[in-house]
């Protein structure tokens, strides 16, 4: 902050008034002073980053209010009556949340690496050089230089500028961008009249400036609006799909163990007894695991993912990714090879014309605004002198307006040239130079003009119109000029698709991903693209059509619509909006300045690594090559890790109810528990511990063919299905035990305790795949971990620790009666699987 000012705030002193006031000079900070002031202000963040510390990841392990009230009922069980078993609680959960921990925190490692790969700077003078450095890490002080494109990185005040232009809709929700100069500007002026003030969370759109970082971070304008707003980013469709199923989980949980506590009370059991096993009842049936296994599939997702060359920013939009079924995307650089190329210069015949060429030169070379693609096909141009032109003034380009003046000219003649979208420059003029040169009124000519436009537009040129203003003398120039000039031709580029596109877009259709294009090209363009890439020509809305169109009515066509054609910036987040609203899960290409705002409102922000910063800020996912290939593997990956994650998912919710309901319905007959608390924890521990490595599986081909979303009503069908299924052999289990062997209730435990782990590990293998189980191989670690905990359960019962966890040793007749109960259920579980994808669909 700036020392020193007492009554003025900073925009209302000279900047290098200010300069001096905040310890810095024109040429910077040092690395030094940088480094000192970081320590004592802190990150430039809005809010403090996510700690991935080793203590932090730790002590997450343990919040679970369930683990809470098991350990504190542990401990008063220890003071009160077995320390043993108390002990032996405590250690099975403290290993259940290292296993959490270990995996989360290589999944936490391998994020941060991948996150640096992409990270957004900021260009700052430091020690007198310009250099890059990570938003992060600017502080008060610093001079920076901003570009078109650039995220304005705090709130600074203007050392210099050149036909700078903001946009503040973050701040002020105004459409059009702000001029912002050099100066001074009144104390009292109001927000939106501090022109010589940038503010952090805006972007510039055109133009270039130095400015001195007055505050940074929290101390914003910015920051003060995000801390009221508690910075609480919309929840996006897989975090209300993991909502909604925690919400299932704490129904059937609660009703659970109330009733099992209650009735264990009333039949006059030990209440801290009753308590423990309730407890460790909820957390048997709880998947307390799956914020880790929803982590490390998450992490490894982004990992293959980013050998891909597609970057991951905000995890949980991996999920998006391979539920989205739409696909939003400006077809320049994506759908097009990117790289423009001049086709010609044309007068308003169609001959061609080294006037109107010479022109455009002269406007691209002299502009000053953000580098784009058909500027730079116009300066490729050689042969072309302008030496001896003088620049006198500019209007820059603006997504409204779509058209960059720039004033040329001598001590005797002064020329405005004026380029951008034909309907945008012709509609400014009321002239036109024929081929002799002679001026005419435009109204006669306009027909031909228009024929000209739709024969270029019909091939898939991009075509910009060219006009001229004289002025008498030497002055500086307003948009309040860009009126009665006169139209002088046509520059004409092409930019075809890309080689191979329309098979790719054939390939996203058959995962069940609709490409719809949305450019500001007119429609004939986009008509002409759409056709080469294989979409249809005829359903096309403009930008104007919608203009017209009430939301409701947006709703109910977009989904139907290949192409927006001649679309304005603030329609886009329109279109995305309506897409959404129809229930389709919308991702959204872009790489613009104007791209920010659809960006957020996608469910998938999707840019690529050569993006300006304002995109690639806003975005979910990077792509390091602007290619639908690279995308189309992208959802690939996506719906593979989605697919892992459903797995846990279904394996959890089906063995853990049935499990648990199984032993609500045996404690309320027999005479004693069914299990100890201890050997439910450790039931609950080792078949969780195979699932550790599902995000390893292999994944059948027919997940990952269309979209998939959280489905709650077909996880409970299935829950209850393949739940009731697993209590029918264990009460077989039950009646073998009880009925055959005559078991002790040591031997029944431990009997029960082998045929529940082992069958919910193997069980994995059943539900993991809509296949048969013998035609669907698991992956190697997913195999391997099976069967160690099978064998680890059989053995455990004939070991030292048999005595710690209450198991006695059992006949021999009973591995015969659990290899046909397990047996058995496979062949069922298997049998009931084939009717249940039958029935219900998913």
């Amino acid at each position: 902050m700036l020392e020193g000012i007492k009554d003025k705030p900073y925009w209302s002193i000279p900047a290098e008034q200010a300069i001096i006031l905040a310890g810095s000079s024109e040429n910077g900070l040092t690395g030094q002073e940088a480094s000192s002031r970081l320590n004592t202000e802190g990150p430039n963040l809005l809010k403090p980053a996510r700690s991935d510390s080793a203590v932090t990841l730790l002590v997450s392990q343990f919040k679970s209010p369930i683990i809470l009230i098991l350990l504190f009922a542990a401990a008063i069980s220890s003071i009160l009556h077995d320390s043993t078993d108390s002990v032996i609680i405590l250690v099975i959960v403290i290993i259940s949340g290292l296993l959490g921990f270990w995996q989360e925190k290589g999944a936490a490692n391998a994020v941060k690496k991948l996150l640096s790969m992409v990270q957004v700077k900021a260009d700052v003078i430091r020690d007198g050089a310009e250099s890059e450095i990570p938003l992060e890490q600017i502080v008060p002080g610093d001079v920076i230089l901003l570009r078109a494109g650039d995220i304005i990185p705090g709130d600074c005040l203007i050392i210099e500028s050149r036909d700078l232009y903001v946009n503040e809709a973050s701040l002020t929700g105004e459409t059009y961008p702000v001029e912002k100069v050099h100066g001074v500007t009144d104390a009292e002026a109001p927000f939106a009249g501090r022109l010589n003030a940038l503010w952090m969370g805006t972007n510039t759109v055109s133009g270039w400036a130095k400015a001195l970082v007055v505050n940074t971070g929290v101390r914003t304008e910015f920051g003060k609006i995000s801390d009221r707003l508690k910075l609480r980013p919309e929840e996006t469709e897989f975090e209300r799909g993991v909502r909604r199923f925690g919400y299932l989980l704490m129904e059937v949980t609660l009703i659970l163990v109330i009733a099992i506590f209650a009735v264990n009370v009333f039949l006059k059991r030990p209440v801290l007894e009753s308590l423990l096993f309730s407890m460790a009842l909820a957390v048997g049936l709880t998947p307390q695991l799956l914020p880790a296994i929803i982590s490390i599939n998450l992490s490894h997702g982004a990992r293959r993912m980013a050998g891909l060359k597609v970057i991951v920013k905000k995890l949980n939009s991996i999920e998006n990714f391979g539920s989205m079924n739409i696909l939003c995307s400006d077809k320049t650089g994506t759908l097009t090879r990117g790289r423009v190329r001049l086709e010609g210069a044309f007068d308003i015949h169609g001959g061609a014309s080294e006037k109107v060429k010479r022109l455009a030169y002269l406007n691209a070379a002299f502009e000053t605004g953000f580098n784009n693609p058909i500027d730079q096909a116009i300066k490729d141009i050689k042969g072309i002198d302008i030496l001896k032109e003088n620049k006198l003034d500019e209007i820059p380009y603006d997504f409204l307006r779509k058209r960059l003046s720039i004033l040329v000219g001598d001590k005797s003649t002064y020329t405005m040239i004026t380029k951008g979208a034909f309907a945008n420059v012709i509609d400014a003029c009321s002239n036109a130079e024929g081929d002799s040169g002679d001026i005419m009124d435009i109204s006669s000519l306009r027909p031909e003009i228009d024929r000209r436009f739709a024969e270029y537009s019909a091939q898939g040129l991009r075509t910009l119109g060219i006009a001229v203003k004289e002025f008498s003398s030497a002055r500086s120039i307003s948009k309040a000029d860009e009126k009665d000039m006169t139209f002088m031709g046509f520059i004409v580029f092409d930019d075809p698709p890309k080689e191979g596109v329309g098979d790719t877009v054939k390939e996203l259709e058959k995962l069940g991903v609709a490409l719809k294009i949305i450019t500001g090209d007119n429609r004939l363009v986009a008509a002409s693209v759409g056709i080469q890439t294989g979409l249809s020509a005829t359903r096309i809305l403009t930008g104007s059509d919608m203009h017209d169109m009430s939301d409701e009515a947006l709703i109910r066509m977009s989904p139907s619509i290949d192409i927006f054609a001649e679309i304005e910036p603030n329609q886009k987040e329109r279109i995305i909006h309506a897409l959404k609203k129809s229930g389709s899960v919308v991702g959204y290409l872009g790489d613009g300045i104007n791209d920010a705002s659809a960006l957020h409102t996608a469910d998938v922000g999707i840019s690529v690594d050569s993006a300006v910063d304002v995109a690639k800020e806003a975005s979910d996912i990077v792509l390091l090559e602007n290619d639908l290939k690279v995308l189309l593997q992208g959802v690939i990956e996506g719906r593979r890790t989605f697919a892992n994650t459903l797995k846990y998912v279904f394996m959890a919710t089906s063995a853990n109810f049935g499990n648990m309901f199984s032993m609500a319905g045996a404690s309320l007959i027999l005479p004693f528990l069914p299990l100890l608390p201890k050997q439910i924890l450790l039931t609950n521990l080792m078949t969780d511990f195979p699932e550790m490595t599902i995000a390893t599986d292999s994944v059948d081909a027919e997940l990952l063919e269309v979209p998939r979303r959280w489905n709650i009503g077909f996880i409970k069908k299935f829950m209850l299905v393949f739940g009731l299924l697993s209590s029918v052999f264990d009460y077989l289990t039950f009646g073998a035990l009880l009925w055959i062997l005559h078991a002790s209730p040591e031997q029944f435990q431990t009997g029960w305790f082998m045929e529940s782990v082992i069958s919910a590990a193997l069980i994995v293998l059943v539900i993991r795949s809509r296949r048969p189980f013998f035609k669907s191989p698991p992956g190697r670690y997913l195999a391997v971990a099976t069967g160690i905990i099978a064998a680890l359960a059989l053995i455990l019962p004939f070991t030292q620790l048999a005595a710690l966890f209450g198991f006695k040793v059992l006949p021999v007749q009973f591995f015969v009666m659990l290899l046909m109960i397990v047996i058995s259920y496979i062949l069922c579980a298997e049998l009931a699987k084939r009717v249940f994808y039958k029935m219900v669909n998913f």
